[in-house]
């Protein structure tokens, strides 16, 4: 009832599951792992629309799909019409879905005007909307949050903004930008916001095992659901939410064996993608994911915070999981 194909513009998912782009997080090793448990959709971490305009290599690289199955989403941001108009132009050669963001609450981002920060502006909403849609030769998307603090909830005007210019979905997190990720999503202006457009709504916010998942749909209508958090560490979260909505069991977690395989897979894919160094720097967040509630795992982690190679930080790794074993 809940879980079935989703149709974005001309591109149908195989189900309503997707994984939510987040910074420094869904670079291509993390998506590579996610797609493994059969989501929707993927998305690449948000792209600077300046940078591309401006040939950044290094921008570029953020949406390299080497290997990926199809479709990809990727997101861009900023506040410029015509930079956001050639950010569309340019991604929508290279991806499935292309993503407008209005919901990042990063400092960095929003003190130029970016993300969130839109939302206080419904004008400027509009026309970045307008500059992307016009721009794209691929479906368009939108992400936001329900306002920028609780004296702004503006959701469902940007959700009535986006589908009079041609979105072909929204993705609606039900937390203001003063929120940041504290407290709990509001569910309630998800709904709200599902009942006010006709378009598809992807409902966003504390989806972290099948109940919760479950919770997400049954209340609020929605027609897909993101998860973001709640994959880090966790990309197994797809296939058991997708085996609950089917069959009302739960499918068992996952072994330490399989933890353990998984993470090398992913330690291996990033090295590949960014070189040792770099690639173990940015895995210390996903490790501490992945073995997050295991027993001893500080004591793991505060050890393979100083290693910068991978046969020893390999070897560190084999040998926390024996102990475990």
């Amino acid at each position: 009832m809940y879980l079935h194909k989703l149709k974005i513009g001309n591109v149908e998912l195989k189900n309503n599951l997707i994984l939510a782009p987040m910074a420094g997080v869904t670079d291509l090793p993390f998506r590579m792992i996610v797609e493994k448990f059969e989501p929707g959709l993927v998305c690449t971490e948000m792209v600077s629309a300046k940078a591309l305009y401006y040939g950044d290599e290094k921008t570029k690289m953020l949406l390299n799909t080497n290997g990926e199955k199809r479709p990809i989403s990727m997101q861009i941001f900023g506040s410029d019409p015509e930079v956001m108009g050639y950010a569309a132009r340019y991604v929508s050669e290279i991806a499935d879905i292309l993503d407008i963001n209005m919901g990042c609450p990063a400092p960095k981002v929003v003190k130029n005007g970016d993300g969130s920060n839109l939302l206080l502006d419904l004008n400027k909403v509009e026309e970045i909307i307008k500059a992307v849609v016009t721009n794209s030769k691929i479906p368009v998307t939108l992400k936001f949050r329900k306002g920028w603090d609780n004296e702004h909830i503006v959701a469902c005007e940007v959700a009535k903004i986006a589908e009079k210019g041609g979105v072909s979905a929204i993705t609606i997190h039900g937390r203001t930008r003063d929120e940041f990720y504290s407290g709990k999503a509001d569910l309630e202006i998800i709904k709200q916001v599902k009942n006010s457009v006709n378009i598809p709504v992807i409902g966003n916010g504390d989806i972290i095992d099948e109940e919760s998942a479950k919770y997400m749909f049954e209340y609020t209508g929605v027609d897909g659901i993101m998860i973001g958090r709640g994959a880090m560490g966790n990309p197994w979260i797809f296939r058991q939410i997708q085996y609950y909505l089917e069959t009302g069991e739960k499918l068992p977690k996952p072994t330490l064996k399989e933890k353990y395989e998984i993470l090398k897979e992913h330690i291996e894919l990033a090295i590949k993608e960014r070189g040792e160094k770099v690639a173990i720097n940015e895995m210390r967040k996903h490790i501490a994911c992945y073995t997050k509630n295991l027993k001893d795992a500080s004591a793991f982690r505060n050890e393979i915070n100083h290693i910068d190679n991978k046969e020893e930080l390999l070897q560190k790794m084999q040998e926390y999981f024996s102990y475990l074993f």
